[in-house]
């Protein structure tokens, strides 16, 4: 299996995730402050996941830089995500000084994407 795919795949899993987290938080955690972590956290692991797959996109294209985005985007959310979910789930609060970790893996990922793109050669 391909580096590709191997992203890709935990990318769909990412995504799967994603909507589990967000339908438990919204139907299972009446604490609002906790509701809110699992949405938060659920948001930004979709976005994410799907940022793996433009990546997929650029890297098609040309753009072998992308191919280091995944990482980051799949780490930030990982640890992010994991982070505010741990909080929603009774996690204590200090867990919370870990979850930027995540942020900054999600903009590196960004920036890494985005200097990707703009290096693409024009289409003949």
């Amino acid at each position: 299996m391909g580096v590709d795919r191997f992203w890709l795949g935990l990318a769909a899993l990412g995504g799967f995730l994603s909507v589990a987290l967000g339908a438990f938080g919204a139907h299972a955690i009446a604490d609002p402050q906790a509701k809110a972590w699992m949405d938060t956290g659920a948001t930004y692991l979709m976005v994410h996941s799907l940022a793996v797959f433009a990546a997929a996109i650029v890297a098609g294209q040309g753009g072998w830089l992308a191919r280091i985005a995944p990482p980051f985007f799949l780490g930030g959310g990982i640890i992010f995500c994991g982070t505010l979910t741990a909080m929603a789930l009774g996690a204590p609060r200090i867990l919370g000084a870990v979850t930027p970790i995540g942020g900054l893996m999600f903009l590196v990922g960004w920036l890494v994407l985005a200097v990707a793109a703009f290096r693409l050669k024009p289409a003949a």
